[in-house]
């Protein structure tokens, strides 16, 4: 768990260069929509660049064969964890302060949470107290932040304002980037459990050629053993007492329509999905019929060569490298509890995001409550390593 956490505070260390970047961004005057689509659109490059150098074009040729014929789920799965996350955010940063975009996007630690509890996963209560904490933290230093600002810069922001175009869209983002994470997560595992039940299946086919043998009279001495019995839940003896069928009477338990889509999330026979620069390699793609549509309806004007350079950084930085980072410490989470704390540990974010504004923006030392917050959330995070 601990060595879980440090590879996602490496992450945690590359995304905060989206705050610092966008920031500089919106001051300048560039839309938030090419500050959001071009950031993968270069990821999308990158990737491709790396990729191709380390496996050869084939791997993506392979990548782009999995990519089609699987579109409809990483288009979904693209638009939500990278579309409508990373939109939320530069909407945001585009009509309140930075501190309330980050503020507001660390309730990601607790979405994170609640959408592992609607993907049929358990916790401890104590984890959701430890999230909160985090969460209590976060607050307390970007509230610092906010108090520090100039008489007046806050107060002439109408609170209408704060809470539809800045509150709300980092909320949807922060339930939209767990969500696509679990669907990654999901999909991957499908995949691993495929392999594994392969290899079981060669292995015993292989056991039972070695072990057949042929008694004096012709007979295969071994029968086959059924692992799998039927589902049986009415125990009315009409069920059994059946003069046509002296079978017993087979019902299926009715699934919950989260279960329905659940299920539905492919079982891709591949390996390459235990690869994180492969996973985002096809979110990203998916996530392009997305950045299109939105692109026809807004129609935003070209942005400035200052805006494409930030945007180049953000992709690289925090698209291709902490995205990557991210997604490989939760793929070698093998508990919920430890999926947890990875997705809790993104609250570093702010701490790395104080020190860049400090050494990057020339921005003031945290206040006490600031630092208050600091030690509250590092605290959370302890608590995490130590009992997840």
């Amino acid at each position: 768990m601990v060595r879980l956490i440090l590879i996602t505070l490496i992450a945690s260390a590359f995304f905060s260069s989206t705050y610092i970047l966008n920031e500089l961004m919106s001051n300048s005057g560039g839309h938030w929509f090419w500050s959001s689509s071009l950031r993968y659109l270069f990821m999308l490059v990158i990737l491709t660049v790396m990729i191709g150098i380390q496996h050869g074009p084939s791997r993506v040729q392979q990548l782009w064969t999995i990519f089609k014929n699987h579109w409809g789920f990483w288009t979904i799965t693209g638009s939500i964890g990278f579309g409508i996350f990373y939109a939320g955010l530069c909407y945001a940063a585009d009509h309140v302060s930075g501190w309330v975009v980050a503020a507001t996007f660390m309730f990601t630690v607790v979405a994170s949470l609640f959408v592992l509890m609607a993907f049929g996963h358990k916790f401890e209560r104590k984890l959701i107290f430890y999230a909160v904490l985090v969460l209590v933290g976060v607050i307390l230093v970007n509230l610092s932040e906010a108090l520090s600002a100039p008489t007046g810069a806050i107060m002439d922001i109408p609170l209408s304002t704060v809470l539809i175009y800045g509150a709300l869209p980092c909320i949807i983002a922060s339930f939209s980037y767990p969500i696509g994470s679990q669907l990654v997560w999901q999909a991957s595992y499908n995949s691993r459990q495929l392999n594994v039940e392969e290899i079981a299946k060669a292995k015993t086919a292989k056991r039972s050629v070695d072990q057949i043998y042929w008694d004096n009279e012709g007979f295969d001495a071994f029968e086959a053993l059924t692992t799998i019995s039927p589902r049986i839940i009415s125990l009315e003896m009409d069920d059994y007492i059946n003069t046509d069928s002296p079978t017993p009477k087979v019902e299926e338990l009715p699934k919950s329509k989260l279960e329905v889509l659940v299920a539905k999330i492919p079982t891709i026979p591949t390996n390459l999905l235990s690869n994180s620069f492969n996973k985002v390699w096809l979110m990203t793609m998916g996530s392009l019929p997305f950045w299109l549509i939105l692109g026809l309806f807004i129609q935003p004007k070209l942005p400035d060569l200052s805006q494409v350079t930030n945007t180049l950084l953000v992709a690289f930085l925090s698209g291709v490298i902490a995205t990557s980072v991210f997604l490989f410490a939760r793929e070698r989470a093998e508990t919920s509890s430890e999926v947890a704390g990875v997705d809790a540990t993104q609250a570093s974010e702010v701490i790395f995001a104080l020190v860049g504004g400090m050494v990057f923006l020339n921005n003031p030392m945290p206040s006490a409550l600031g630092l208050a917050g600091i030690a509250i959330i590092m605290t959370g995070l302890i608590l995490f390593a130590k009992n997840g």
